[in-house]
C-alpha cells in the first residue's frame, strides 16, 4: 500500500500541471520572512511552508542567549523528538563510557548512526565508526541550526535515516569587522574562552572562531579540555555567484572515570577532528570539494587491582568528497532538483604496543559511496503543492539502495499549513559493524525505515503552534547476538514508534516572550536514550538593560539500560541573568539543574547537581 502512495505522489509531482498559477514559486519565496526559508530539506533556499518534512530552526539569537559552547545542550531543550546523551559539566568523550548519542524520534543508535550531522551541508562523521564527534560541534560558528525531524536519506543518503542536524555557519553581510569575545568561569573549575571576527570588504568576506574551555569534572578524573578555531572565506563573483572555503579544527583530552559500579584508571583520550571544504554556489546550485579526517589516541584503562593495559588505540579516518546539484523550473510553480553525490571513506586502527612489539592492526578499510537523486517540488494552485523525490544510492561493499519519498503541502486560511509525507530512510552498515572488533560481520545489510508524518502549523500575529503526529516501521536494524557461540552483528532488529509533537511560541509583549515543546514517543521495542515523555518550556522576560530567562526541562520514561530496563524521571530547572554594562559589554550568569536534582542519562554516571557560571561578553 505505501509503495501505491508513494508512486501516485510521485507520478503527480512528475507530470505538467495545467492548473499552475500565476505567482511562480521563485516570486513567493522573494516575499518570505527570512525565519520561513530553510536550505536544509531542499539543498537550497526554500519557502518552509512548502516542504513537507518536519523542520526546526534555531536562529543566532537563541543559540547565543542559552551562553554555551556547545550546541547540543540547546538543540536537546528546543526541539521536540530531539534527545542527546550527556555525562558531565562539559565534554562527551569518544569510546566506553561516551555520551553525545543523539536521537530523533528513537531513531539513532548507540554510537549514533542513524541521525546525519552537517556542517554547511557537508556531512560529518568518523570514517570508520560512522558516527559523529559530539564535541566538535561549538556554538561559536553558529549562525543557525535547521534539524530535520524524519528521514531525510533522499538528499543525504546513508546515516540520514532518522533525521539531519545542520549547522550553517556564521558569515559577514555587513561591511566593516565586527568581534565578539565571551570569558566566563564556574563550578568544578570550569572556564569557558571564545572569540570571533566577521570582516566584509564588499567582494571579498571572512568569519574566525577560536576557543578554549576546561573542566575538572563533577568527579573524580573526569577532566576535560579542548581547544579549536573556525575559518570561512567568501568572494562574490558576481551575478549570484559565490567562492568559498573552510577550514575547522578542534582538539579535546577527555578523561573517563568509568561508571560508579566499575571504575577504570587511565581511561583517557586524545582526540583531533579536521574539516575543510572548498565550492562554488549560486542561488540555485553548487558544486563543493569536501575532506574530513581524525586522529583518535586512546588509552582503555583497566579496572582498579588489574594491571594496566600494555597497548594504546590509535586510528586514523578521513572522508573525502564532492556534491553537485542544480536546480531548474520545468514548467511554471515548478522547482526540480538534480544532484550527484560521491563519498571515499576509511581509515585504518591499531593497537600500539608500549614495550616496542609491533603494532596489531584493528582495521585497514575504506568503502565508496556514489549517488544520484531528483527532487521535485510543484505548485498545483495557490494552496497546494506536491513534493516527491528518489535517490540511487550505491555502496561498493553492500551494492545499491533506492530511497523513495513523496509529501503535500495545502496552505490554509490564517496562515496556516497542513503536510503530510511519506519517506523511506536507510543507512549502510558501518566499517566497524562490519570488520572491526569480534562482533563484526562483513555480510551486514542496510537498516530501513518508513515514516509516515502528518503535520498542522499556523501562525497568528505574534503567536505560533506546530503539532506533527508520526508513526515508524524499520527492519534489518542491527544488533549484536550469539550466533554459533559467539557473538555477532545480525539484521535481526526491528523498530516501531508512534508519537506526536508539540511547539508553541508567543511573543507577548515587546518585552515578554514564552516558547514550550513537547513530545511524546511510544515504542514497541525499547532503546536506550529516546525519552517516552519529553517536555520544556522557557521563559524571557527583557527590561532596560536586563535580560532575564528561565526554563525547565521535564523527562520521563527515559531507559538508560535494556537488561534489565531501568528508567529515568527527572526535572531540570535552569535561569540566565545578562545586564548590559555599556553597548559593547555584557555581564552574565547561568544556573543549571537548580533544583539539584539526582539523575543519569548514561547508566552509571550520576549527572552534576547545581552548578553555575558567571562570564562577560564584549562586542567591537
Amino acid at each position: 500500500m505505501k509503495q501505491k502512495l508513494l508512486s501516485i505522489l510521485f507520478v503527480l509531482a512528475l507530470s505538467p500541471v495545467v492548473y499552475a498559477q500565476q505567482d511562480s514559486l521563485q516570486t513567493t519565496q522573494h516575499q518570505l520572512d527570512i525565519d520561513e526559508v530553510v536550505v536544509t530539506g531542499s539543498r537550497i533556499a526554500t519557502d518552509r511552508r512548502l516542504l513537507p518534512m518536519t523542520i526546526s530552526v534555531l536562529n543566532r539569537d537563541q543559540i547565543e542567549s542559552d551562553n554555551r559552547p556547545s550546541l547540543l545542550p540547546t538543540l536537546a531543550e528546543q526541539v521536540p523528538g530531539l534527545f542527546i546523551t550527556s555525562r558531565g559539566v562539559m565534554g562527551y568523550g569518544v569510546a566506553s563510557g561516551a555520551a553525545g548519542g543523539i536521537s530523533v524520534r528513537g531513531v539513532g543508535g548507540s554510537p549514533t548512526t542513524g541521525v546525519m550531522v552537517l556542517i554547511d551541508g557537508h556531512p560529518q562523521y568518523m570514517g570508520l565508526m560512522g558516527h559523529p564527534i559530539a564535541d566538535a560541534y561549538q556554538s561559536m560558528i553558529a549562525e543557525r541550526v535547521e534539524v530535520v525531524r524524519g528521514p531525510a536519506s533522499v538528499l543525504y543518503g546513508s546515516n540520514a535515516m532518522g533525521g539531519v542536524i545542520n549547522i550553517i555557519t556564521r558569515q559577514s553581510k555587513e561591511r566593516g569587522s565586527h568581534t565578539d569575545l565571551r570569558l566566563s568561569y564556574g563550578s568544578y573549575n570550569t572556564i569557558e574562552a571564545e572569540a570571533a571576527n566577521r570582516t566584509n570588504l564588499g567582494r571579498f568576506s571572512m568569519t574566525t572562531t577560536a576557543s578554549y574551555t576546561r573542566s575538572d569534572g563533577h568527579r573524580e578524573n573526569m577532566d576535560y579540555e579542548q581547544i579549536g578555531g573556525f575559518a570561512r572565506l567568501g568572494y562574490d563573483l558576481g551575478r549570484n555567484w559565490e567562492l568559498m572555503g573552510e577550514l575547522n579544527i578542534t582538539h579535546f583530552n577527555a578523561a573517563n572515570p568509568g561508571s560508579i559500579s566499575s571504575p577504570i584508571i587511565d581511561n583517557d583520550s586524545r582526540i583531533t577532528r579536521g574539516t575543510s571544504s572548498i565550492g562554488i554556489r549560486n542561488a540555485h546550485g553548487a558544486l563543493n570539494l569536501f575532506h574530513n579526517w581524525g586522529v583518535h589516541r586512546i588509552n582503555d584503562g583497566y579496572s582498579p587491582g588489574d594491571e594496566p593495559l600494555d597497548y594504546r588505540f590509535r586510528s586514523e579516518d578521513a572522508i573525502t568528497g564532492a556534491m553537485l546539484y542544480q536546480s531548474f523550473s520545468l514548467i511554471e510553480g515548478n522547482r526540480t532538483m538534480l544532484g550527484v553525490d560521491y563519498r571515499h571513506y576509511g581509515g585504518k586502527a591499531l593497537n600500539r604496543y608500549q614495550n616496542g612489539d609491533p603494532d596489531k592492526m584493528v582495521a585497514d578499510k575504506s568503502l565508496d559511496n556514489v549517488a544520484a537523486y531528483v527532487d521535485m517540488q510543484q505548485q498545483i494552485t495557490k494552496w497546494l503543492t506536491l513534493d516527491a523525490g528518489v535517490r540511487m544510492d550505491y555502496n561498493s561493499h553492500i551494492g545499491t539502495e533506492w530511497v523513495p519519498q513523496g509529501g503535500i503541502s495545502i496552505q490554509l486560511p490564517k496562515n496556516t499549513q497542513l503536510k503530510a509525507m511519506l519517506s523511506k530512510g536507510f543507512r549502510f552498515p558501518t566499517i566497524r559493524e562490519m570488520y572491526m572488533f569480534p562482533p563484526q560481520n562483513p555480510d551486514l545489510k542496510p537498516e530501513r525505515i518508513w515514516n509516515y508524518e502528518l503535520s498542522l502549523r499556523q501562525q497568528v500575529g505574534n503567536f505560533s503552534y506546530g503539532v506533527s503526529l508520526f508513526y515508524i516501521e524499520g527492519e534489518n536494524m542491527i544488533q549484536t547476538l550469539p550466533v554459533d557461540g559467539r557473538m555477532m552483528n545480525v539484521n535481526t532488529g526491528q523498530i516501531e514508534n508512534l508519537g506526536t509533537e508539540l511547539e508553541v511560541t508567543w511573543r507577548a509583549t515587546e518585552h515578554l516572550s514564552l516558547m514550550a515543546n513537547y513530545s511524546y514517543l511510544k515504542m514497541r521495542h525499547t532503546v536506550i536514550a529516546a525519552p517516552e515523555h519529553k517536555l520544556y518550556g522557557g521563559i524571557t522576560y527583557t527590561a532596560g538593560r536586563w535580560r532575564l530567562a528561565t526554563d525547565a526541562q521535564l523527562i520521563r520514561g527515559l531507559a538508560t539500560q535494556l537488561s534489565p530496563i531501568t528508567r529515568e524521571n527527572f526535572l531540570l530547572w535552569n535561569c540566565d541573568i545578562n545586564y548590559r554594562l555599556a553597548s559593547y559589554c555584557q555581564l552574565y550568569a547561568r544556573g543549571e539543574n537548580l533544583l539539584a536534582e539526582r539523575y543519569e542519562v548514561n547508566a552509571g554516571y550520576p549527572m552534576p547537581r547545581a552548578t553555575v557560571f558567571a562570564g562577560v561578553k564584549l562586542s567591537f
